[in-house]
């Protein structure tokens, strides 16, 4: 029926925008430990 399509449209859409927030959310976590990374070097520098 008309109305389950609807439905079930909907449905697969809150799934692309969950499966896009959670890769955004990796990017953000990948880029939070590049950081970090290059922080450590930086303070590891100084220290030698």
């Amino acid at each position: 029926s008309r109305r389950e399509d609807i439905k079930e449209e909907k449905e697969e859409e809150k799934e692309e925008e969950k499966e896009e927030e959670e890769e955004e959310e990796t990017k953000e976590e990948e880029a939070e430990e590049e950081e970090k990374k290059e922080t450590n070097e930086d303070s590891e520098d100084k220290t030698e």
